[in-house]
């Protein structure tokens, strides 16, 4: 079997397999701050939505921008929960191995969670624990997604396997 840098147990594994997981975060809490308000994301999906939909009324359309935030909210959370499960179905380290889909969940719940903790303490957001749900509900789907599909295959050492024994 070809080994990926990813699959590496060393220190350069570990950033290759993690290090986006982190990015990713950063990306969320940077549009968790003001840049990421309403009035600052209708600078840019306004003038598309009334492009695309011309005679549509200024409420449908202030709808439609609520519609588009909350869905950023779902894709968002199903990517991080994608890169948590991807990190951790290379770890060499069985507990995390075994139960990657739990704990790419967690991950999703802790972050979504401190996200909220900030919009909160911004006065151009607000937090909102219904936002924290459908946070969870993209990692949720995203997780779902990768079980079903076995994705990806967990690239357990001959030298460990998964019921623990050795």
């Amino acid at each position: 079997m070809i080994k990926t840098y990813a699959d590496r147990k060393g220190w350069r594994g570990r950033i290759i397999r993690y290090a986006p997981i982190f990015l990713w975060t950063g990306v969320i809490f940077y549009l968790s701050s003001s840049q990421g308000s309403m009035s600052e994301t209708s600078r840019l999906i306004g003038p598309m939505l009334k492009f695309l939909f011309p005679s549509v009324s200024p409420e449908t359309l202030s709808l439609f921008h609520g519609f588009i935030r909350k869905s950023a909210h779902v894709i968002e959370y199903a990517i991080l929960a994608f890169l948590a499960v991807r990190a951790l179905s290379r770890s060499s380290i069985v507990p995390l191995l075994r139960y990657r889909f739990i704990l790419s969940l967690v991950i999703v719940a802790v972050v979504a969670a401190l996200d909220e903790l900030n919009q909160s303490l911004n006065t151009t957001r607000n937090g909102s624990v219904w936002d924290v749900l459908l946070d969870i509900s993209g990692g949720l789907a995203a997780v779902a997604v990768s079980w079903l599909l076995g994705w990806p295959k967990q690239s357990v050492p001959a030298e460990l396997p998964l019921d623990g024994s050795k």
